[in-house]
């Protein structure tokens, strides 16, 4: 999902029968990941375990989230999920009572919540206290630098924060009626969300909007961008019909002008399963390859935008 719809995942804690997840998609297109992701899921599952029928339960629910600051906060009560269980004091009375100073855990009660917090190894939790590395698909600097921007600090001051939530109070009061939230932020970001639906009723924004969101660069940008590296014109590169150039040209097109396959073809004269199999082959060469990868990189931030 991260690689294929550029969905930065910043934190999640997988539960028994559910998961919960910090996801930033800077093209708007949150419905159409999740709904790939659920789909593919629920297919290998249901292939590894010769079983039939859905696997989810219903939709997925997104709560917005103001900023990085309102973000940060929602990493800790995410973190916490996999310990908020009443065998260790924190059901919904517990974390109330802690939460208001009416009720303390015992020393037992607080040493195994955080036994069983380091243990957990179905949530991003360990990455961001720096007892594993993360995935490279899991973004933990841009909440982290709230706790500390010395990274060597970052993640000590993490593990303290929620050592402190787990003895003194679980989550903060504005974190524990987020179940029946509908957005996370101040007050005038809630307003401002709640006038743009008013004004949205009736429309299917998620039609409208998304290539609008997907279209960051046009053509003529990563034209550009790629004479600048290679210090050639942009005729003489695309007449290189066996080279790099159309296939890094085509990827990155695909994923930051919002161009699809079939208008990249048309343009190049080659079918749209051509154009789809020299990206795939690009995208397997350059995790071998260093140089191309840098090569990517170094496009991508001629054009700014984040990888």
């Amino acid at each position: 999902m991260h690689a294929r719809f550029q969905v930065r995942i910043h934190a999640y804690a997988l539960m028994d029968n559910h998961y919960h997840a910090i996801l930033q998609t800077p093209l708007a297109n949150l419905s159409q990941a999740l709904q790939w992701m659920h789909g593919s899921y629920a297919s290998w599952f249901n292939a590894r375990h010769q079983r039939v029928g859905p696997l989810y339960q219903g939709r997925y629910r997104a709560i917005p989230v103001e900023n990085g600051e309102w973000a940060y906060a929602l990493s800790q009560y995410v973190h916490l999920n996999p310990v908020r269980v009443a065998g260790l004091g924190l059901d919904r009375q517990g974390r109330l009572l802690e939460g208001r100073g009416f009720q303390t855990p015992t020393r037992e009660e607080a040493t195994e919540r955080l036994r069983r917090l380091r243990a957990s190894g179905w949530s991003s939790y360990r990455a961001y206290a720096g007892y594993e590395p993360a995935p490279v698909w899991l973004e933990t600097a841009d909440l982290l630098r709230r706790a500390d921007r010395d990274t060597r600090r970052a993640a000590k001051r993490y593990r303290a924060e929620l050592r402190e939530r787990l003895t003194r109070g679980v989550a903060p009061a504005h974190l524990e009626g987020l179940a029946d939230a509908v957005a996370l932020g101040s007050a005038s970001f809630r307003r401002t969300l709640r006038e743009t639906a008013v004004a949205a009723a009736g429309q299917d924004r998620g039609i409208v909007g998304r290539r609008l969101w997907r279209r960051q660069r046009s053509l003529e940008d990563v034209q550009h961008a790629m004479e600048q590296v290679t210090r050639r014109p942009w005729k003489d590169l695309w007449e290189e019909r066996r080279g790099w150039v159309r296939p890094l040209f085509w990827r990155t097109a695909r994923r930051w002008c919002g161009t699809t396959l079939r208008e990249l073809g048309a343009a190049g004269g080659v079918s749209h399963a051509a154009v789809s199999m020299a990206i795939r082959r690009w995208n397997e060469s350059v995790a071998k390859d260093e140089e191309r990868r840098q090569l990517q990189d170094m496009i991508e931030r001629m054009l700014h935008v984040t990888p």
